[in-house]
């Protein structure tokens, strides 16, 4: 096995470790991988193969540390599956960003060019080099290696998309690069892999007789709270946009790419006994499958660690609800539309208002669900509507002015709605808007920008959750909370169930 870099720190000692692996615990899922010297394979604490001696075993913090190593990812276990890293985990670490902006780029299909990295950062090139080898033990570009390969191999294993379309989505811009870098790595050529007993396509649903070929798996960190993460999205169902049928999630989906809008529908299931979501995807939507895990890891709070949140909360007068998670969105523009929306009305009445928006403004799209045929307004639709249009369907003048100033500012480029967005440039631009206050921007920080510390200190469920005291009082008493009031507002709400 090479050694050319120091291998990645584990999180444990060896001994720690290696009981971890003996009790298989999920806790440690993605924050440990364990490389066994007689086989040259790596695997995930979860991995049902026979436990290996420990003798045989070294332990690693992550995959590119394992692989910097000379292991070659399980076939079994697939730590490509493993959980990845939240908002949470960004804030307390300058490494951990980086990894977790490399990891965005990659699934967008987008470069990893160091000075963009250290420009993202606000540092040097020198110090993000030193930063990963102290921390993740390998170097930037090892690191975006080893997840371009990982995601690869996702892609292979799970998708019936050609090897051409698989190195295109994973950002190796040419078949020839990737078919290079596969083989240094893995000694395995793409095509091999999928002639590999363990590494079978999984086919769809059909669409309209014919199979999609896209089955998203998507784990999550270990506690996951699926039953309140189901509740809230089906208490705001969206008519048109969403739908729940069959024992899943459906939803219709628009998300553009490299200059290019791609659409289509997704239908979602929660499997709590194997730890994953897994997302069924129509066809049209094969090109952007990178992006389109990305939006559904932010949506879900799938990676999360919520054992230092819970440990932070345990004082607070809060029910304890393990491994609760905040749900993001799935399009930054629509999400925020309905909070405004959402003002000062009910949760029902406020999903009432928004399915009238699309059933006038939103495009048709044909799916296999009769009910679930249109997509959410585009920013250009609701900024051409007149206002005697959107009062004809209950929308009140200062919301619609609020909405079309936000059309307005996402199309001119004011606004970027997407987590890891500057935070204070974001919250200022929104509160800048008319008919945009402190509340709005609030709820816009929990759920598009992922921001773990928000908190709309004048939501009437918060206060009724804290005893009916004023909004200056619940800002008081949130700050014991810090810097995870987004999870302590989730709980508040939860309670009101």
């Amino acid at each position: 096995m090479s050694n050319a870099l120091p291998p990645a720190p584990a999180p444990l000692d060896a001994d720690q470790a290696y009981q971890a692996l003996k009790s298989r615990d999920p806790r440690f899922d993605g924050k440990l991988f364990v490389g066994v010297t007689s086989t040259g394979i790596y695997c995930r604490p979860i991995c049902r193969v026979k436990l290996p001696q420990a003798r045989n075993c070294r332990f690693f913090g992550n995959a590119a540390g394992a692989e910097q190593a000379g292991f070659r990812p399980c076939l079994r276990c697939r730590p490509e599956l493993a959980p990845g890293l939240a908002r949470s985990d960004s804030v307390r670490s300058l490494a951990h960003a980086g990894a977790a902006w490399l990891g965005r780029q990659i699934a967008l299909g987008q470069t990893t060019r160091l000075p963009d990295l250290a420009a993202h950062l606000g540092v040097s090139e020198r110090h993000v080099r030193r930063l990963f080898e102290e921390v993740h033990g390998v170097s930037p570009l090892a690191w975006s290696t080893t997840q371009r390969l990982l995601w690869a191999k996702r892609l292979l294993t799970d998708t019936s998309l050609s090897v051409a379309q698989v190195a295109e989505s994973s950002g190796f811009g040419s078949v020839r690069r990737f078919n290079a870098a596969w083989a240094q790595h893995y000694r395995l050529s793409p095509s091999a892999l999928r002639r590999q007993p363990s590494s079978r396509v999984n086919h769809s649903a059909t669409e309209d007789g014919v199979a999609t070929g896209v089955v998203l798996r998507l784990p999550w960190r270990a506690p996951y709270n699926a039953e309140a993460m189901q509740a809230f999205l089906a208490a705001r169902p969206l008519a048109g946009v969403e739908a729940w049928a069959q024992g899943r999630w459906w939803r219709t989906v628009r998300l553009r790419h490299a200059g290019r809008l791609h659409s289509g529908w997704l239908a979602l299931a929660f499997d709590v006994q194997r730890g994953e979501c897994r997302a069924e995807v129509s066809a049209s939507l094969a090109p952007v499958l990178g992006p389109l895990a990305q939006t559904l890891r932010h949506l879900l709070d799938l990676d999360t660690d919520t054992q230092p949140i819970d440990e932070a909360l345990v004082h607070a007068p809060l029910r304890a609800l393990p491994g609760l998670r905040i749900p993001g969105c799935m399009d930054g523009f629509e999400t925020t539309v309905r909070i405004i929306l959402g003002q000062q009305i009910t949760v029902a009445a406020a999903c009432t208002l928004t399915a009238r928006l699309v059933a006038r403004f939103g495009e048709a799209l044909s799916t296999p669900l009769p009910a679930l045929n249109r997509l959410f307004p585009s920013p250009e639709a609701l900024l051409a509507a007149s206002s005697d249009e959107m009062g004809s369907l209950g929308v009140i003048r200062t919301r619609t002015t609020a909405i079309k100033a936000l059309a307005e500012a996402v199309l001119d480029g004011r606004l970027t709605l997407v987590p890891g967005a500057d935070l204070a440039a974001t919250m200022a631009t929104l509160k800048s808007l008319p008919g945009v206050g402190e509340w709005t921007a609030q709820l816009v920080a929990l759920r598009v920008l992922a921001w773990p510390d928000a908190f709309p200190a004048s939501d009437a469920g918060v206060l009724k959750a804290l005893g009916g005291i004023t909004p200056a009082q619940a800002q008081q008493q949130a700050l014991a909370w810090q810097p995870w009031r987004g999870y302590a507002t989730l709980r508040l709400w939860h309670s009101l169930t």
